[in-house]
């Protein structure tokens, strides 16, 4: 039986027990890790255009929700809401997009499994043992960012609309409204993994609990002019809604880290305090084992 061997560049190394990496080794690992991201993204782009009509359809709710005085209503049907497009590329173009998008929030566990083995050399053996708790973690806190997002989109999208007023109506290409509610979608979904980096840099040893609580005033305050850049729409509640939320997870993240800090200062007093062993003293080894003896000396071989 032939057995399939795969390219060098896509083989795992040897893993290094003290978690140990040279640079050239960090990057062949990266780039072993983004190629597989994107062939499990492209897979799951698959799936998405499949299941474009279906998504295009949910994703066109926030729009059709706007009053019909604010968009363009076809004559022919008035009661059916409808996307424009005036390229001719521009729907395999929008199919193209949703489709990538989907693929991503679908296969989202596997990629961010991809960044946790990317992370985990850094990390010590005890801490490895939490990938099924940062996937999870990772992938709930993803999907609550894009729901977020989602509620968001309804009444962000109508106060835009009924800015320019009664008189006008919005004719809203496919392309450049698809762009618009991805955008947010990726942007809520990837800042609610703020507080899961935080914890993980405390994890790391990078951040501790102490400079994260000293920072704490200037956090708040980055995060909410962070909500004010990233935002597309310049209504001042699709701000405080992403700021917010993200405050809280800050939070909580901040109180994860305070209490592995005290887990590990505890673990290293007793550590300190544990007696050592005198390497001028021989240690006492006893010349027949333990499971030997239990056997008994009547079950031994001549050759024991």
């Amino acid at each position: 039986m032939r057995v399939i061997r795969l390219p060098g560049w896509l083989r795992r190394k040897p893993a290094n027990p003290d978690g140990r990496m040279s640079v050239m080794d960090h990057l062949r690992e990266l780039r072993r890790r983004l190629i597989v991201v994107v062939i499990v993204v492209g897979l799951g782009a698959v799936l998405g255009w499949y299941l474009y009509p279906h998504v295009l359809d949910f994703l066109s709710k926030p729009y059709c929700h706007v009053p019909t005085k604010y968009r363009f209503i076809n004559a022919a049907d008035p009661n059916k809401c409808q996307l424009v497009y005036s390229g001719v590329l521009d729907g395999f173009t929008v199919r193209l997009k949703v489709s990538v998008i989907t693929g991503m929030i679908f296969t989202s566990p596997l990629w961010l499994y991809q960044i946790w083995g990317f992370i985990t050399p850094g990390l010590h053996k005890n801490e490895r043992r939490y990938t099924f708790v940062f996937i999870i973690t990772s992938t709930l806190l993803f999907a609550a960012g894009v729901v977020l997002a989602f509620v968001v989109l309804f009444k962000g999208i109508e106060a835009i609309l009924q800015l320019s007023g009664s008189g006008t109506a919005a004719l809203l290409t496919a392309n450049a409204y698809i762009t618009f509610v991805t955008l947010m979608l990726l942007v809520f979904g990837a800042s609610f993994e703020l507080p899961l980096i935080v914890v993980l840099a405390n994890f790391a040893g990078v951040l501790s609990a102490k400079m994260l609580k000293k920072s704490q005033r200037m956090a708040v305050f980055l995060i909410f002019v962070f909500a004010a850049v990233a935002t597309p729409t310049t209504d001042p509640f699709t701000m405080i809604a992403m700021a917010v939320p993200m405050v809280l997870l800050y939070e909580a993240a901040v109180i994860v880290a305070t209490i592995h800090d005290r887990r590990k200062a505890a673990r290293l007093a007793i550590e300190r305090e544990a007696p050592h062993e005198n390497d001028s003293v021989p240690s006492q080894i006893d010349p027949i084992p333990k499971q030997w003896k239990d056997r008994g000396a009547d079950q031994w071989s001549d050759t024991t």
